[in-house]
């Protein structure tokens, strides 16, 4: 009962709350969860075959198309967060702002070759995220922590 009370007060407008540590926390706590979901899927199914969206290659097109240099193996917060970047970023996520929930935070692996932790972690916007995994599926950059992760092949018992 409590998440879903969180749940509904998460919805709200912001302006509402100020600097609310409870609705921080909630939202860390909602971000996190969406990250081990998402680490779970990239290590449960191989990266390659994952569709995160309906909408996966209109987003992974316009993110080429908007970013076509950008490197998404590693990435730091002068990478995605200075001046010129917010501002594209920003224009990128206002074509798929019909999406549900296209501008809330989330957490990100800023190394695609290594697990989520608290050193390798950026706050994202969830479009951000969602262009910046596609690619890392799609260019095969999920695929070493897919191989370092990924479910033990079950060998049938031979019989004697």
């Amino acid at each position: 009962m409590e998440m879903l009370q969180g749940a509904s007060l998460l919805s709200r407008p912001a302006d509402e709350f100020g600097n609310d540590s409870l609705v921080e926390e909630m939202w860390a706590s909602k971000a996190l969860e969406h990250a081990e979901v998402h680490f779970n899927l990239i290590t449960s199914v191989h990266p390659s075959q994952l569709k995160l969206t309906p909408y996966d290659d209109q987003i992974y097109a316009t993110f080429r198309q908007d970013f076509p240099d950008l490197q998404v193996g590693r990435l730091t917060d002068d990478i995605l967060k200075s001046a010129v970047e917010k501002l594209k970023w920003r224009h990128f996520a206002e074509k798929f702002n019909k999406m549900d929930d296209y501008s809330y935070g989330t957490l990100m692996r800023a190394d695609a070759s290594k697990e989520f932790s608290p050193d390798n972690s950026i706050f994202v916007f969830r479009v951000q995220f969602l262009a910046i995994e596609i690619a890392r599926n799609r260019e095969g950059l999920n695929d070493e922590v897919y191989e370092k992760h990924k479910p033990a092949r079950k060998i049938p018992e031979e019989t004697q």
